[in-house]
Parts: structure tokens; C-alpha cells; sequence
């Protein structure tokens, strides 16, 4: 008798194992799924908010306020794209600008050395203020770059 219960645990438990493990490939599978369309609903959005700036700017018909507002738009335009971030034109991902090279993520790290920016890419024991610098001012060109603004 209790050798029959304990085969009849053992298998219980060998279902629960399985299920447990097939529910997390699953759920993996489903967060990729998700995770890549997310990125695509994001990139559309600074697009209309570009296209809604000239609107205010084209809506007075007097030629010094709009030349005017059209001087001053682009300024705070240029100012809070520089501050959000780099985008990854693969996926849309929009990553807040990094101050530490060893925290930046893999596709920043990949673009520097795809557009010729760096000419590898640098492990964090092989950092020093010489790589730094020359880290530094690929990350300011990057930037420039409309490819990867935000």
C-alpha cells in the first residue's frame, strides 16, 4: 500500500515538475512575442509629436511670429531629444544616454563599433581616461547621428 502511494507521489510530482517547466517556456516565448511589438508602438509615438510642433508654428499667418516661433521651436525640440536618449533603429528601444560605459547596453556598444566610431568594442578591465575620452566623444557622435535619435 505504501509502496503504491509513494509511486503514485513520485509520478504527481513528476507532472508538476513538467508543467511548471513548460508554463515558463511559455511565458518566455510570450514576453519575446510582446516585448518586440511594444518597441514597434513606441517609435510611431515621437513621430506625431514631431509632426504636432510645426502645427502650432504654421497656425499664425503673421510672418514675424511665425518666423519667430519657428526660431524658438526647434531649440527645446533639439534639447529634449538630446535628452532622452539614444533609439536602436532594430527594434525602437529608446535607452536614456549612458554615463558609464560598462552600463551601456550591447546594441550602443555594437553601434559605436558599426559605424566606425570605436574600433572595437571594450571589456571593463581595459577601460582607462584614454579610452574613456575617445568612448566619450563616440557617444557625443552617435548622438548627432539621426539614425539614433530619440
Amino acid at each position: 500500500m505504501t509502496e503504491g502511494l509513494f509511486i503514485l507521489t513520485v509520478i504527481f510530482v513528476a507532472y508538476v515538475v513538467y508543467q511548471v517547466v513548460n508554463d515558463k517556456n511559455a511565458g518566455t516565448k510570450t514576453a519575446v512575442h510582446e516585448a518586440k511589438p511594444a518597441p514597434s508602438a513606441a517609435a510611431p509615438a515621437p513621430k506625431p509629436q514631431s509632426a504636432a510642433k510645426p502645427e502650432p508654428a504654421t497656425a499664425p499667418k503673421p510672418a514675424v511670429p511665425a518666423s519667430a516661433a519657428a526660431s524658438t521651436a526647434p531649440a527645446p525640440a533639439s534639447g529634449a531629444s538630446a535628452k532622452t536618449g539614444l533609439r536602436n533603429p532594430e527594434t525602437g528601444e529608446v535607452t536614456p544616454v549612458f554615463t558609464n560605459y560598462r552600463f551601456a547596453k550591447r546594441w550602443i556598444k555594437e553601434a559605436l563599433v558599426a559605424e566606425g566610431l570605436l574600433d572595437r568594442i571594450y571589456k571593463n578591465n581595459e577601460l582607462d581616461a584614454a579610452v574613456e575620452a575617445k568612448i566619450k566623444d563616440a557617444v557625443a557622435k552617435l548622438e548627432a547621428m539621426p539614425k539614433y535619435r530619440a
